[in-house]
């Protein structure tokens, strides 16, 4: 294997590697970068060794030109260290391959995780939604009865919020007003009963 090929192996591991990413960090990410870590240390002395053991054979090919046949041995004992290396290359290679895809699908279900967070909860949403229903209705009967002068309609929309939505914080503010309307009418009968009296 020559220097332009381990350069070209190297330069497809940094492609195939992503850009790290910064986001929250388990144990489990430690852990896996550690991992990374340690194949990356066993990764490039293999290459180096191996990129050595190549140069030295070509150069050792390159300055004999007849080997006699001890040196046809060495050269067929490099050779097999050669094909030892390469295979121990390729295999830490694709280990190195494997690491980055399964750390590739971590940041992907992270995301996802995230994603699937910043979702609203949608009981939640329905809570907001009768809320502001309720408030709606609330907010109509007070106009009848505050600004239209018309008693007996606000009387049956605060009864209508009551009965649509009886726990909700705005049925317990309707009672209020109906409890409030009442005892004004009972004033009223009071103090109209009074006048009718004759004086003593």
């Amino acid at each position: 294997m020559s220097d332009e090929q381990i350069r070209s192996l190297l330069q497809k591991v940094d492609r195939a590697a992503s850009v790290p990413s910064f986001g929250p960090v388990s144990a489990a990410g430690i852990r896996g970068r550690a991992q990374r870590a340690r194949l990356v240390r066993i990764a490039v002395p293999v290459t180096a060794a191996a990129a050595i053991l190549v140069a030295t054979a070509v150069v050792t090919l390159r300055v004999t030109p007849q080997p006699s046949p001890p040196q046809t041995q060495q050269i067929a004992s490099l050779q097999e260290k050669i094909n030892q290396l390469q295979a121990q290359t390729d295999a830490t290679l694709k280990l190195v391959q494997e690491v980055v895809e399964r750390d590739r699908q971590g940041r992907r279900v992270a995301a996802l995780e995230a994603e699937l967070a910043s979702i609203p909860d949608p009981m939640q949403e329905i809570d907001r939604h009768v809320d502001e229903t309720a408030f709606v209705l609330l907010y109509q009967a007070d106009k009848l009865y505050k600004e239209l002068n018309r008693t007996h309609s606000a009387v049956a929309a605060y009864k209508e919020v009551i009965q649509l939505f009886p726990k909700n914080r705005w049925a317990d503010v309707a009672r209020e007003r109906l409890s409030e309307i009442e005892q004004r009418q009972i004033n009223k009968s009071e103090g109209e009963a009074r006048c009718e009296r004759p004086n003593a």
